[in-house]
Protein backbone atom coordinates (compact mmCIF):
# COMPACT_ATOMS: atom_id res chain seq x y z
CA UNK A 1 0.00 0.00 0.00
CA UNK A 2 1.26 3.40 -0.87
CA UNK A 3 1.10 6.03 1.94
CA UNK A 4 1.67 8.97 -0.82
CA UNK A 5 -1.86 8.53 -2.34
CA UNK A 6 -4.22 11.20 -1.89
CA UNK A 7 -7.41 10.07 -0.23
CA UNK A 8 -9.09 9.28 -3.64
CA UNK A 9 -6.29 6.66 -4.06
CA UNK A 10 -4.92 8.47 -7.07
CA UNK A 11 -1.05 9.12 -7.29
CA UNK A 12 -1.89 13.03 -7.43
CA UNK A 13 -4.91 15.00 -6.87
CA UNK A 14 -3.79 17.92 -9.67
CA UNK A 15 -4.40 15.46 -12.61
CA UNK A 16 -8.14 16.12 -12.88
CA UNK A 17 -7.45 19.77 -12.23
CA UNK A 18 -4.89 19.70 -15.27
CA UNK A 19 -7.18 17.58 -17.35
CA UNK A 20 -10.60 20.23 -16.72
CA UNK A 21 -8.55 23.20 -17.24
CA UNK A 22 -6.51 21.87 -20.67
CA UNK A 23 -9.95 20.85 -21.61
CA UNK A 24 -11.58 24.18 -21.07
CA UNK A 25 -8.85 26.18 -22.87
CA UNK A 26 -9.75 27.56 -26.34
CA UNK A 27 -8.52 26.98 -28.50
CA UNK A 28 -8.55 23.39 -27.71
CA UNK A 29 -5.24 21.96 -26.45
CA UNK A 30 -4.88 18.03 -26.55
CA UNK A 31 -2.60 16.18 -24.60
CA UNK A 32 -0.20 15.67 -27.02
CA UNK A 33 -0.10 20.09 -27.39
CA UNK A 34 0.45 20.18 -23.78
CA UNK A 35 3.53 17.51 -23.72
CA UNK A 36 4.53 19.66 -26.60
CA UNK A 37 4.65 22.86 -24.41
CA UNK A 38 6.00 21.15 -21.46
CA UNK A 39 8.68 20.38 -22.90
CA UNK A 40 9.11 24.57 -24.08
CA UNK A 41 9.28 25.02 -20.85
CA UNK A 42 11.82 22.47 -20.12
CA UNK A 43 9.64 19.62 -18.56
CA UNK A 44 10.35 16.29 -20.83
CA UNK A 45 6.99 14.40 -20.87
CA UNK A 46 5.34 12.95 -23.96
CA UNK A 47 1.26 12.38 -24.57
CA UNK A 48 1.47 9.34 -22.28
CA UNK A 49 3.03 10.72 -19.16
CA UNK A 50 0.20 13.70 -19.87
CA UNK A 51 -2.77 10.64 -19.87
CA UNK A 52 -0.93 9.12 -16.78
CA UNK A 53 -1.15 12.29 -14.54
CA UNK A 54 -4.17 13.24 -15.89
CA UNK A 55 -5.96 9.93 -14.46
CA UNK A 56 -3.65 9.89 -11.14
CA UNK A 57 -1.50 7.14 -12.26
CA UNK A 58 1.45 9.37 -12.35
CA UNK A 59 3.29 10.88 -9.26
CA UNK A 60 3.62 14.89 -9.98
CA UNK A 61 6.83 16.66 -9.38
CA UNK A 62 7.25 20.06 -7.87
CA UNK A 63 8.97 21.13 -11.03
CA UNK A 64 6.51 19.53 -13.06
CA UNK A 65 3.27 21.42 -10.75
CA UNK A 66 5.06 24.81 -11.40
CA UNK A 67 5.58 24.53 -15.50
CA UNK A 68 2.05 23.07 -15.70
CA UNK A 69 0.99 25.83 -13.41
CA UNK A 70 2.50 28.48 -16.05
CA UNK A 71 1.70 26.50 -19.34
CA UNK A 72 -2.07 26.65 -18.31
CA UNK A 73 -2.10 29.81 -16.86
CA UNK A 74 -3.31 29.36 -14.02
CA UNK A 75 -2.01 29.13 -10.13
CA UNK A 76 -0.47 26.38 -8.05
CA UNK A 77 -3.34 26.47 -5.56
CA UNK A 78 -6.02 26.27 -8.72
CA UNK A 79 -4.11 22.57 -9.82
CA UNK A 80 -3.90 21.92 -6.04
CA UNK A 81 -7.62 22.58 -5.43
CA UNK A 82 -9.40 19.23 -4.31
Amino acid sequence: MYKNRAASGKNNISGTNIARIRKALHPKVSQRLLSVKMQLEGIELDKNAIQRIECGARFITDIELKAFAKVLNVSYEELLAE
